[in-house]
This record gives structure tokens, C-alpha cells and sequence, in this order.
């Protein structure tokens, strides 16, 4: 079980540190699989806040502060209106509208790069987007994803920038978990006993991260978008 946990672990950390989003698709959804979800969310938060805290660390030039600081403050007005939605709109619905947006946007991305924002005129929308999608189902990387591309930013800036918004955010999160005793004993032996290769993947993807030039990382960028959408259509339609 260790050993799967360690794997999971160190794919979801290497999607994180390479593209700056996509490891909630991986983690939760495969941790649970092999422990109970109610230890696989606070330990694949606990490894978020690594992730964050060391690429902000060596990156800390690189976050767009005022971008970080407008979708962080958008993110806490929407969080309600998510649980809102969790509560009103069935799940699938919900999934299956999200996913067609990604994957339409992604595809014409990778067609034309005509879409860009040349200031956080709207990083007001996408973080309160990101609000909504991370109070209902923990997904809150997709719309930080599509604004970071719009604003043409450097690899090196897109990743810092969102590792800037996910670290708060992540450790709220946590705080929650610890609030509710979801923290628990057995949480931290699986986060310490995945903490090498936790680093070991944040190093090769920030490794790669380097190598690839603006255009090939955006290229990845939507890539990573659009499997996120066929993943999150497919989880739609199977339920339906």
C-alpha cells in the first residue's frame, strides 16, 4: 500500500512541478483507491503545500504578486457560491458543462493564439470561477490554468504564479482538515514516508520546466487542459 501511495504521489507531484496545476486529478482520485479518502485528501494537501512552498521559495521573482492577490481574493468570495452549487446542481451537470469549455478552449488555443489578456482586468472572473469549482469539488486549477495562458505568461512565471495561489490556498484547506481531525497520525506517516520522492519530482520537473520552451510549454499547457476536460467528461457521462 506504501509503495502505491508513494507512486501516486510522485506522478501527481511531477504534473504539479512541471505544468503548475493537474495533480487533483491524479492524487485524490487514485489515492483513494488504495487508502480511505478521508486520509487521502489531507495527505495529498500536505504534499500540495510542499510543492508550492519550495517552487515559491526558489521562484519567488517569477509570481505575478498582484495577479497571485487578485485570484486568491476572487477565490474566497466564490468558495460559497461552489458549496452552493454543490448543494443545488447535480455533480455530472456540472462536470460534463466544465469539460466541454476546457476542451473547446484548449483546442482553439492550440489552433490560434489570438486570445490574450494584457492586464488582471479579469483575474477577478477566473478566481471567482476557481472559488466556485474548488468550494464544490476541489477543482480549482483548470480556470487559473486558461487565465495564465490568456496572459501569455513565461513558464517560469506561470508556474511560480500559481504555486503563489495555491500555497494559502492549500493551507486553508488544511487548517480545515486539522479543524474537523482529519489530520491524523496515519496522514502524517504517509506524507513523511512520500516526502523523498515528493522532492525528488518537484527537482525533474522543475528540471523540465526549464528546457521547454514558451511555446512547447503552452503547447503542454493545453494539452494537460484538454486531458483534464476528457477526464472530467468521462467521470460525467459514466455517472450519468
Amino acid at each position: 500500500m506504501i509503495f502505491q501511495v508513494v507512486a501516486i504521489l510522485f506522478v501527481a507531484t511531477l504534473v504539479r512541478s512541471t505544468l503548475g496545476f493537474g495533480e487533483a486529478l491524479v492524487a485524490v482520485p487514485l489515492l483513494a483507491l488504495v487508502i480511505p479518502v478521508k486520509v487521502a485528501a489531507p495527505v495529498a494537501a500536505l504534499v500540495s503545500i510542499t510543492v508550492a512552498a519550495v517552487v515559491v521559495v526558489q521562484e519567488w521573482r517569477h509570481v505575478q504578486l498582484r495577479s497571485a492577490a487578485w485570484l486568491i481574493a476572487s477565490t474566497l468570495a466564490g468558495i460559497p457560491a461552489g458549496l452552493l452549487l454543490l448543494i443545488r446542481v447535480p455533480e455530472p451537470v456540472v462536470k460534463a458543462v466544465l469539460a466541454v469549455v476546457i476542451i473547446l478552449f484548449s483546442i482553439q488555443s492550440l489552433r490560434s493564439r489570438d486570445w490574450r489578456l494584457s492586464t488582471d482586468r479579469f483575474a477577478w472572473m477566473f478566481g471567482f470561477v476557481a472559488g466556485v469549482l474548488g468550494g464544490a469539488y476541489g477543482m480549482n486549477g483548470p480556470p487559473l490554468a486558461m487565465y495564465g495562458s490568456m496572459r501569455g505568461w513565461s513558464p517560469g512565471e506561470f508556474r511560480a504564479t500559481l504555486q503563489g495561489y495555491f500555497l494559502p490556498a492549500s493551507a486553508i484547506g488544511m487548517l480545515g482538515y486539522s479543524a474537523v481531525g482529519l489530520w491524523t497520525a496515519s496522514v502524517t506517516r504517509l506524507y513523511l514516508l512520500s516526502l523523498p520522492a515528493v522532492v525528488v519530482a518537484i527537482v525533474i520537473g522543475s528540471r523540465i520546466t526549464r528546457r521547454l520552451t514558451p511555446g512547447r510549454f503552452a503547447m503542454a499547457v493545453y494539452a494537460g487542459l484538454v486531458i483534464t476536460g476528457s477526464i472530467l467528461l468521462i467521470q460525467a457521462i459514466t455517472v450519468l
